[in-house]
């Protein structure tokens, strides 16, 4: 079988989406093509997409160039008028094998995007394993029933639908039976899983059932989660399952209750500290990301600093800064907008701020003992997702005891124990 070369860009979900096109791509026996697979998350975002779709032409001048991923799903018309592009496909036609299979036979027309609002179920896809098979995404949700004012992707990915327990558990069975040490769930609003199934089964119960389901799973980690949807189970979760690894990405967006209330979020800033607090106070050893905005419309300095004290306040340690990015057909780009300069400046304190969050958690490792996974034969990551250089090698895969002896550009370093 051959397999095409994929470009992903953006989520934990595109990725895991890559994987699954791979596979039916090389069933297909596609041949020589090059699969863009888009985010839309910003402008920036979609600039690049096109940019690599050029440099993929220019580099590849025989090779067929598909395009999917949000960013196709939003603007087709415009990814067909490009030169380069021989296919425009949807998110939800990149998912169905018949696709790949017209493709290979050249049918399908330039464009095939069909409304993805009208989408009400996410089947399960199967996928054997990621590269070297020490770390994979499982969807278990996509689409967002939520319109934050500044957020394109529900148009992009439609309604939220669940993928149903038995077909992720029967994904993890599959991926940790090929060797996959850790895995990651993954979707648009992960928290918001088990809405639109039978029965009452929610993120945190879905988790203890995969714990307990597949014993062979050394790791659990949770993507991007909404900290105000959190339920008991999933607290539950935190508090009792040591293979849930302890970090939390959170979608918080701002430290600024008007800023939030612009947004349309459906948390404070005293909701996302209060949660911050009621986790540690389970889990004492928790680390916590978080998904910033710099420069939102109506954004003042007092409102930009108190986003800036959020870092603190909440102990996060891992930042995504994002500089607004006015997206068109979304409430907020009516806003009245911030100086582009601003948010650039704004944007580069957060990351300043972040750089010394992180610092102040690799400077508080150091002397601790860790379990480390091994990505290569000399890095790989602790439970807090810290990523760890090793002197002697190990095999990718493996679990390392190492004592952290100290820590270069945002890498703790370590000694293997024996």
């Amino acid at each position: 079988m051959s397999t095409p070369e994929i470009l992903t860009f953006g989520c934990r979900l595109n990725a895991f989406e890559s994987e699954v096109m791979r596979a039916h791509a090389a069933r297909a026996e596609l041949g020589n093509a090059i699969i863009v697979n888009t985010c839309a998350v910003t402008g920036e975002a979609v600039r690049q997409a096109r940019q690599a779709i050029r440099k993929a032409k220019r580099e590849n001048a025989d090779a067929r160039i598909i395009v999917t991923g949000c960013a196709a799903q939003l603007k087709p018309e415009m990814f067909a008028e490009m030169a380069e592009v021989d296919s425009v496909i949807g998110n939800s036609e990149k998912m169905e094998p018949g696709t790949f299979a017209a493709l290979a036979t050249g049918g399908g027309g330039k464009i095939l995007v069909d409304d993805i609002g009208s989408v009400r179920e996410t089947a399960g896809h199967m996928i054997e394993g990621f590269g070297a098979r020490t770390r994979a995404y499982v969807q278990i949700q996509n689409g967002c029933d939520h319109r934050c004012t500044f957020c394109i992707i529900p148009f992009a990915r439609g309604r939220s639908r669940s993928v149903p327990a038995r077909e992720v558990i029967a994904q993890i069975r599959t991926l940790v039976e090929g060797g996959t040490r850790e895995v990651v769930l993954t979707g648009v609003d992960i928290t918001a899983y088990g809405a639109d199934l039978s029965g009452t089964l929610s993120l945190g119960g879905l988790t203890r059932k995969i714990l307990k389901q597949v014993p062979g799973l050394a790791r659990l980690r949770l993507s991007s989660i909404d900290s105000i949807e959190a339920d008991a189970d999933l607290f539950d979760a935190i508090a009792h399952e040591e293979r849930l690894m302890p970090h939390l990405h959170l979608s918080v967006q701002a430290g600024d209750d008007m800023t939030l209330k612009r947004m349309k979020r459906r948390h404070s800033r005293a909701d996302t500290i209060e949660f911050c607090e009621a986790v540690r106070a389970l889990r004492p050893d928790m680390v916590f990301g978080a998904d910033l905005i710099a420069g939102f419309p109506t954004e003042t300095d007092d409102m930009f600093a108190q986003t800036l004290s959020i870092v603190e306040a909440c102990g996060l340690t891992y930042l995504h800064v994002f500089p607004y990015s006015a997206r068109e057909g979304t409430p907020a780009a009516r806003m009245p907008q911030v100086k582009a300069g601003t948010i650039k400046a704004r944007a580069a304190r957060l990351r300043a701020e972040g750089t010394k969050a992180l610092e102040r958690h690799l400077l508080a490792q150091i002397g601790a003992e860790q379990p480390v996974l091994m990505e290569t034969g000399a890095r790989g990551r602790t439970p807090h997702f810290t990523p760890v250089t090793l002197r002697a090698p190990a095999h990718p895969g493996d679990i390392v005891r190492a004592r952290l002896t100290g820590q270069a550009h945002g890498v703790l370093e370590g000694t293997a124990l024996r």
